[in-house]
């Protein structure tokens, strides 16, 4: 790739005058040696993956094997559409697709990481709702997870996307901040607005342990890609709007690097600290241990 970082990103758009997802198409294509009708095609196929599981957590038995999660999504979806929610609208359907994906994942059914599986609901739940609000078509949406393709690259190689390495910060964060600059993309937003969305996004997570119940990927895992969903939607929003991120996005990737390099072992995918050990997360790890 030609850029590593997000301020080398957002310059290489300008001098070619093209944004971030088209940019990223191009140089994924000369990095793999294939064209750019097959890498699209590929990420197409992807994206069907991913609408294929919101439409299978909105209307299926997602309940998990653990029998700890599932549903939660139709039933987000049913008091979407009951009353005045309120949160409601298309920050609602957002939430609710993106624990649809997440719980899909947690019924091991057939997800995309988007980066990781753990926070693979919140890409798919902003890209969905808002692709039914705005009426985009699939191609247009790949164009937007190539954007988000392009972000994840910088963060993953400045930083780091995994939950065992840097706390949830690292999945979930960094999922939020890949929506995020993607969808301020797609609303027409510049490509230096879409990387100070990213850093608005990940500022606001930074810290996040990961303290999986039990050490599965459900608890707290599902609602936080719901409520990464509906943040991301945010971030994009105050991008779009003129809000600078005043600490410039590549430092906040290395922010995030530090913080995570800093956070205890315990907090960090183990099970060995936060949720997973309070009274109730340890009764559920016995729980699941005398299941087996």
């Amino acid at each position: 790739m030609n850029f590593q970082t997000l301020s080398q990103l957002a310059v290489l758009c300008e001098e070619r005058g093209l944004g971030i997802g088209a940019l990223m198409l191009e140089e994924q294509s000369a990095e793999s040696g294939r064209s750019k009708e097959q890498e699209f095609a590929t990420m197409s196929q992807y994206y069907g993956v991913m609408k294929e599981a919101v439409e299978r957590g909105m209307t299926e038995d997602t309940t998990s094997r653990s029998g700890l999660t599932g549903l939660d999504a139709q039933r987000v979806g049913a008091y979407n559409a009951a009353g005045e929610p309120c949160l409601g609208g298309p920050a609602g359907q957002a939430m609710a697709y993106a624990l649809a994906v997440s719980e899909v994942n947690a019924s091991m059914g057939r997800i995309i990481a988007t980066p990781t599986a753990g926070s693979c609901g919140i890409i798919p739940g902003v890209f969905l709702s808002c692709q039914e609000r705005f009426g985009w078509d699939d191609d247009y949406m790949v164009s937007g997870l190539f954007a988000a393709g392009a972000i994840g690259y910088v963060i993953a190689n400045n930083s780091f996307v995994s939950g065992a390495e840097g706390g949830c910060q690292a999945e979930v964060g960094s999922a939020i901040g890949m929506a995020a600059g993607a969808l301020t993309e797609l609303r027409g937003g510049t490509p230096a607005e879409a990387v100070h969305a990213v850093g608005l996004a990940l500022k606001n997570t930074l810290g996040l342990i990961c303290d999986p119940v039990g050490g599965l990927v459900e608890i707290p895992c599902i609602v936080r890609n719901g409520f990464g969903a509906v943040t991301a939607l945010a971030a994009a929003d105050m991008a779009l709007a003129g809000v600078r991120s005043v600490i410039p996005s590549d430092e906040v990737i290395k922010v995030m690097l530090e913080v995570g390099s800093a956070m205890p072992e315990k907090h960090r995918e183990t099970a060995g600290g936060g949720l997973a050990q309070t009274p109730t997360g340890r009764r559920i790890m016995k729980d699941l241990r005398t299941k087996k």
